[in-house]
């Protein structure tokens, strides 16, 4: 492959993604973008990843760099191992979940070579769910929500949106480092990325033309609010690094209902929504869901969602 300007690597940090790599390897393959180089980083093999991606790497007419740890260190290390390892002058992150069309690298490449000044671009995820009490009453409208504050966000508030699906040259990755390493456990390594994108002054751009599907792990309560538990540990240590960020509200950040009732409801329900009770009120809030008028369904799952949040905060605040 000849080195251009236009030139692409796309890095796909994984784990447990063996029965998901095919589908994205063959997506990758099908690109219509010519200077395409694919960097799979396999975060600790446990289920015989290196074994499927070097299988179909040979029948791939590109470029396909495989990378392994010898152990799972977690998403940030594989980002920043697959970014080091990365020839492109435009870096792009691509999540293993992710269902691409065929003009997903061009148009991040697109993007860069269309703009004057160094940029950001993120393309949004569309999640796909399946018909699940936590889907209908929940996760379909959260997601619907999400994504049109997204598009409809004000131009200094969109690195907030930095996630699975981004790009950058290679030029804005070196002035603004590697992932934060300090972001050991679910969420935020992006949003923290994405952040020091626009303390540096540096446009992050949604584009609606890169929105894909997203093939998401989290399809019921009880997986959620796993998430919302880490995620509100992450959430907390952002905030301790960046004081003066200003942040959107919390989970669940759908609806209207917050009140000082609301609040004294996820004030009581906090203690129960940690690990190890999670499971069990998880499959609780789900045959709620299941039953009930889809209103009080959502109310249910977003308390659940967003005590966990504040359980994985509080365990940060105390120093655990």
């Amino acid at each position: 492959m000849t080195t251009t300007a236009v030139q692409a690597s796309v890095v796909v940090p994984t784990h447990r993604g063996a029965h998901r790599l095919p589908a994205l390897l063959t997506a990758l393959a099908a690109q219509d973008h010519p200077e395409l180089e694919i960097v799979i980083v396999i975060d600790g093999d446990v289920d015989g990843s290196e074994r499927v991606v070097r299988r179909l790497a040979a029948g791939i007419d590109r470029p396909v760099q495989v990378v392994v740890l010898p152990e799972n260190r977690g998403r940030v290390a594989a980002l920043n191992a697959g970014f080091a390892a990365a020839i492109g002058s435009i870096l792009i992150r691509c999540d293993d979940d992710l269902e691409l069309g065929p003009g997903f690298v061009a148009g991040h490449v697109a993007r860069h070579t269309g703009s004057a000044e160094p940029i950001g671009v993120v393309g949004l995820c569309r999640n796909h769910f399946p018909d699940t009490p936590y889907a209908r009453a929940y996760g379909t409208p959260a997601d619907q929500e999400a994504r049109a504050t997204a598009y409809q966000a004000a131009a200094g508030t969109t690195w907030r949106f930095w996630g699975g699906n981004v790009s950058v040259t290679r030029a804005t990755f070196e002035r603004i480092g590697p992932y934060d390493g300090d972001f050991r456990e679910y969420g935020w390594e992006d949003v923290d990325w994405g952040y020091r994108l626009h303390e540096a002054g540096i446009p992050v751009v949604v584009a609606p033309e890169l929105e894909v599907i997203h093939h998401l792990a989290a399809t019921t309560t009880a997986v959620r609010a796993g998430r919302a538990y880490y995620s509100g540990s992450a959430r907390a240590l952002f905030r301790a690094k960046h004081p003066q960020a200003r942040l959107c509200p919390g989970p669940p950040q759908v609806g209207t209902w917050r009140t000082s009732a609301w609040h004294a409801l996820v004030s009581l329900a906090t203690p129960v929504c940690r690990p190890p009770h999670l499971d069990r009120v998880g499959r609780v809030v789900d045959g709620v869901a299941r039953w009930a008028p889809r209103p009080v369904g959502r109310k249910v799952v977003a308390a659940v969602v967003e005590s966990a949040a504040q359980a994985g905060a509080s365990r940060v605040r105390a120093g655990n």
